[in-house]
């Protein structure tokens, strides 16, 4: 079975929205195998969201078609924008309290990242976590130089979560047990 890094944002925990998203992967059949309420250490956060080289341009680049496509004009090179997207979202995750958790479960990636939604909650599927509970967007997001509240976030790739969850979580925190629907699910 695969794992998946799952953290609820600020945004979503000062909105009361913590049992909703959980349900959401719970009735989908993906097992909840660590869970914590925590403030985020600036320390855990920079880990989470690295500063390498690689990771800024991606992320820069992204950042960078997006404001293109709405006719934008850009002048700060890619890694550029990556070091102020890494900075702002440093700042969000570290405002408040977040709830952490690792999912299990058959594809557990792919799964989550479905019923999440798009990144940029205005484009998210009406049915998904940021289709229904999120509005910001990206251009609402640079305007209050910030990031944008898009209530989670879940790990992009198997290899991913398992970096992400060894920042996040020790190995005892991890539990092991069969959920009563698993052979239904699985069997």
């Amino acid at each position: 079975m695969e794992r998946c890094l799952v953290l609820i944002k600020p945004d979503g925990v000062e909105r009361a929205l913590i049992g909703k998203i959980i349900s959401r992967f719970e009735d989908a059949g993906l097992q909840i195998v660590g869970l914590k309420l925590m403030n985020a250490r600036k320390e855990m956060v920079e880990k989470h969201y690295t500063d390498d080289e690689g990771w800024l341009v991606s992320v820069g680049k992204k950042a960078k078609q997006s404001a293109i496509d709405k006719g934008e004009v850009v002048t700060e090179t890619e890694k550029e924008i990556g070091i102020r997207v890494r900075k702002a979202l440093i700042h969000e995750l570290t405002r408040m309290p977040i709830v952490g958790f690792v999912l299990e479960g058959n594809s557990a990636v792919d799964v989550a990242r479905k019923i999440c939604g798009a990144t940029e909650p205005r484009k998210a599927d009406p049915g998904s976590i940021r289709g229904m509970y999120a509005s910001d967007s990206y251009s609402l997001a640079d305007i209050k130089k910030r990031s944008v509240r898009n209530l989670i976030h879940v790990s992009e790739s198997p290899e991913i979560a398992e970096k992400e969850i060894e920042i996040w979580f020790s190995k005892s925190e991890i539990c092991a047990y069969e959920r009563a629907d698993e052979k239904a699910m699985y069997g």
